[in-house]
């Protein structure tokens, strides 16, 4: 994979938990854009350094995945992951969350598109 380009983000708001691999508790956060290489979780306070290895708990239409990924950013409002060790079932259900934004996406592009033709 080539790491000097960045896959196409998908914004979304979307509750999950995460922890530091071997760590007991898990922390909350906020997935604020999700692709197939990575994603970006806001969160605030949490102690995680660059390089640490995390676990992401989603949880999407009651289908719950745990997703291992490697810090690759850090500050104060949040971090940046990279998603590593995919196995089938983990590709489905970022992709099944990349479907569903970018379908809701699409749908609102329809209902601009018809109000826009109804003003004209």
């Amino acid at each position: 994979m080539n790491t000097n380009t960045q896959a196409y983000r998908y914004p979304l708001e979307l509750d999950i938990s995460f922890k530091k691999q071997y760590q007991r508790d898990a922390t909350s956060g906020t997935l604020k854009n999700i692709s197939l290489t990575g994603a970006f979780i806001e969160n605030s306070g949490v102690n995680i350094s660059l390089d640490d290895k995390i676990t992401l708990n989603i949880n999407l239409s009651g289908r719950e995945r745990n997703i291992s990924a490697k810090v690759v950013w850090a500050s104060q409002r949040g971090i940046g992951v990279q998603f590593f060790e995919f196995d089938n079932q983990d590709i489905q259900i970022v992709d099944d969350l990349i479907y569903f934004l970018e379908s809701k996406r699409e749908t609102r592009k329809d209902v601009l598109t018809s109000i826009f033709k109804k003003i004209a």
